[in-house]
């Protein structure tokens, strides 16, 4: 194992699956020359060249719809948004194209691309590029929708996602690039679909995913302090998503809380909520919590953006109120 930057752990598994298959190419703004505007594609010019590495104009419909066709006939294309509030532009390529292709066509058209980038909050960029579309378009059949939450499964993920023959929704955080953490020294690919349970508990059970898992994280070890052992999911894929783990974990805990960076309303976390309220309810000791951002545009100023998202405090909050202590 080594410990690696987040960025350098996608950009290893682009690199390795563009030298494993020539098909694979990554398009999109500031790819190329600039090297990404993270910095998660750099180098890969100079070693790909401009036909495998492209910059495109900032036009998310036209080059979203290159890559639709592109995959259609063949290719594997990566596509990068420079944040996923940038898709909106692009989304009819991404929904009534990408997601519908195999279905419309009778299993002829596999539409094998990835579209990635980085989702939610990245600190003081107010309402319009800090938005959480991950349950939008884990709603939609025919897509697969990846949120990761640490280098190891960034690299193991994409890589997999890349393979896939059916589009995924490959989402990041501007607020994780720069974090490390341990990756293996060689190939390795994580399944699309599973959870992974971050940590085993007994008492209540803490399902969440990207890079909300950090303040998870931080509340399991503080409730820890408190003689409360939480189990701790992570989805990383929102769809499909892995309801045994969570049903099973539920079934051994009894209780459930959900915290997930995104507005309440028809959210992953709802779907958790009624799932296990109908495979697990003989189970449940207490309602199932949620922990989502208030149900407003995100603010500019930091104190209400503390105050609009999920948090670890929050988390701690909603584990206590489902144990009924305080």
């Amino acid at each position: 194992m080594r410990e690696i930057q987040f960025r350098e752990a996608l950009r290893e598994a682009m690199v390795e699956e563009m030298r494993r298959d020539e098909k694979v190419y990554l398009m999109g703004e500031e790819v190329a020359e600039y090297n990404g505007a993270y910095k998660v594609s750099q180098g890969m010019l100079d070693e790909f060249g401009p036909e495998r590495v492209i910059d495109t104009p900032i036009a998310e419909l036209g080059f979203a719809g290159i890559g639709v066709g592109s995959a259609v006939n063949g290719l594997r294309p990566i596509v990068e948004f420079m944040t996923f509030n940038f898709s909106l532009v692009a989304i009819d390529q991404v929904i009534n194209g990408a997601a519908k292709m195999m279905s419309m066509s009778g299993g002829q058209y596999p539409v094998p691309i990835v579209f990635r980038g980085p989702t939610g909050n990245a600190g003081m960029l107010s309402s319009q590029h800090s938005q959480n579309f991950d349950s939008w378009y884990a709603n939609t059949p025919g897509l697969k929708v990846v949120v990761v939450s640490n280098p190891y499964n960034a690299k193991g993920l994409l890589k997999a996602s890349i393979r896939d023959n059916n589009p995924v929704i490959f989402m990041e955080s501007e607020l994780m690039y720069g974090d490390k953490g341990e990756v293996p020294e060689g190939e390795y690919i994580l399944p699309l679909g599973v959870a992974e349970v971050v940590k085993e508990g007994t008492d209540v059970t803490i399902v969440s995913f990207g890079k909300m898992m950090k303040e998870v994280n931080i509340a399991a070890a503080e409730l820890a302090k408190e003689g409360i052992n939480a189990e701790v999911i992570d989805l990383l894929t929102i769809r499909p998503i892995d309801y045994k783990a969570v049903v099973d974990s539920v079934k051994k805990t009894n209780r459930l809380v959900v915290v997930e960076e995104a507005w309440p309303l028809a959210s992953i976390s709802s779907e958790l909520a009624y799932h296990v309220q109908k495979y697990a309810f003989d189970y449940l000791d207490a309602p199932v919590h949620r922990v989502n951002n208030l149900d407003v545009p995100l603010p500019y100023a930091p104190t209400l953006i503390e105050t609009a998202l999920p948090n670890a405090k929050k988390t701690i909050d909603a584990v206590k109120s489902t144990l009924y202590v305080k």
